[in-house]
């Protein structure tokens, strides 16, 4: 979850909702059973592209690196709870899991709004785990927002009077 974060940090410097994905392969010749295969991080701004959310964009990087779009032996992380679009996603991957980090009370589809994963009528069936780093996830993209807002604000405020009619 540390990588995903980097990747959320990549995302907020180029001001993008700061929301990072890397998605990870069983590997028993690594150092911790574990290999990277891609990383992402939001860019939906920035790709003209409304599909292009961390997931995504770590999912097409993690498909083209092992030659398929089916990525069973893989898992992702994420610093923010999946969207519908990206749950979807996820569950056509065939991922064998998604962690992630802060729950979205307004478009979360692992269980905060709706639980895209416990539909078992879908042909796959993905794990999901959350709440790991929330803190530290969660405050990632309050500040963000919060930063966002006065900026917003700085730029609406009224100008002063002229001292000079």
């Amino acid at each position: 979850m540390r990588l995903a974060l980097a990747q959320a940090r990549l995302a907020g410097q180029a001001s993008e909702v700061p929301v990072g994905a890397v998605v990870v392969a069983r590997d028993v010749a690594a150092p911790e059973g574990w290999r990277l295969v891609a990383v992402g991080h939001n860019r939906p701004i920035s790709a003209h592209d409304p599909t292009a959310h961390a997931e995504i964009v770590a999912l097409r990087a993690a498909a083209a690196a092992c030659g398929n779009y089916r990525l069973p032996d893989c898992e992702l992380y994420v610093t923010l709870e999946p969207c519908a679009m990206c749950a979807m996603a996820l569950l056509h991957a065939r991922l064998r899991r998604v962690v992630y980090g802060a729950r979205d009370p307004k478009t979360g589809a692992a269980g905060s709004v709706l639980d895209l994963f416990a539909q078992r009528q879908l042909n796959h069936q993905t794990s999901v785990m959350g709440g790991v780093l929330e803190d530290e996830c969660g405050q990632l993209l309050r500040d963000f927002f919060i930063a966002r807002r006065a900026r917003k604000q700085a730029i609406n405020a009224p100008l002063p009077e002229d001292p000079f009619p």
